[in-house]
């Protein structure tokens, strides 16, 4: 492999296609289709193609570049984290079932409803020295090492029905130990 790794495709389309459970990480860009029907795997990569996370019910993604078009459509569950660098990642986006949040710092976001029980920093930072470790990724050490800035620019997608269980859920759980 020769080359930049954020701008070469390394994997095919379709990868982690109606992943159950796992973690992956990959040192490049995805094809398309990256993600699609993703329920509870968790994955890192540094760029999708087109319709990335498409119909995803669960699971975790971190994409640490640019994505194609269409990202998240039918998007219903789980959570995916952008790398947002030209800030043009809404015009990328089927905002049709999700809604862009930022990436608070975990101070922060004491007391709200989380995916996975824990602040998203903690989530995103967690599987990208993940990223930086299992696969030496120049894009995620350089993202740890000046992560309040890199922070700034990650934007969360959060489907609305997803965050409305959620809520649902957090009433209900602080129902029953009032």
């Amino acid at each position: 492999f020769r080359g930049v790794a954020h701008e070469n495709i390394i994997i095919g389309n379709t990868v982690m296609y109606g992943a159950t459970t796992g973690e992956s990480y990959f040192r490049g860009v995805a094809g398309e289709r990256f993600c699609v029907r993703n329920s509870g795997a968790s994955a890192v990569v540094e760029g999708v193609g087109n319709h990335g996370c498409e119909y995803m019910t669960g699971g975790t993604v971190v994409v640490l570049g640019v994505t194609g078009q269409n990202f998240a459509a039918g998007m219903s569950g789980g959570v995916a984290y952008v790398y947002d660098e030209d800030g043009l990642f809404a015009k990328r986006c089927n905002m049709s079932m999700v809604s862009l949040e930022k990436v608070e710092s975990a101070e922060s976001s004491v007391g709200k409803v989380h995916h996975l029980d824990q602040p998203d920093e903690i989530t995103l930072k967690t599987l990208i020295e993940n990223h930086a470790k299992y696969t030496g990724s120049v894009r995620a050490n350089a993202m740890l090492a000046d992560w309040a800035s890199y922070r700034a620019k990650f934007v969360k997608v959060m489907p609305n029905e997803y965050k409305r269980a959620l809520i649902e859920l957090a009433e209900d759980k602080a129902l029953v130990a009032a």
